[in-house]
Parts: C-alpha cells; sequence; structure tokens
C-alpha cells in the first residue's frame, strides 16, 4: 500500500492510499490520455459514484483497463 498527496483540482489537497500495481496503472493511464497524475484525479474525482476517492480510482482503473 502506498500513499500519496495530490492536490485535486488544483485547490484541495488530499491524500489518496492504492496498491502500488494501481499506482503503476494510474500513472500509465494518465501519460496515455495525456494528462498529469493529479488531472487525471481531478477527473476522476469529478465523476464519481463511491464517496471513497481511493476506490473511486479503482473502480476507474478496472474500468478503463476492460474497455480495451
Amino acid at each position: 500500500m502506498r500513499k500519496i498527496s495530490v492536490v485535486i483540482a488544483n485547490r484541495h489537497s488530499t491524500s489518496i492510499s492504492l496498491e502500488e500495481e494501481f499506482w503503476e496503472e494510474l500513472k500509465k493511464i494518465a501519460t496515455e490520455q495525456h494528462l498529469s497524475v493529479n488531472q487525471l484525479i481531478t477527473k476522476i474525482d469529478a465523476s464519481r459514484e463511491h464517496e471513497n476517492l481511493s476506490s473511486a480510482i479503482r473502480v476507474f482503473i478496472l474500468k478503463t483497463r476492460t474497455e480495451k
């Protein structure tokens, strides 16, 4: 488990805990979408259906990777 501080929408600082495998996939998706990790997390945060941001990120990664 890895905990990282991120800034959402250039104004809200928060910490997110994800397994290393999820962090690696998140970074790959951000690169594929020509976004920074913070920009991608902001995008996920804005459209999330889960209360917990870490859970929303995991679901986003799974959905993104199963769509390929």
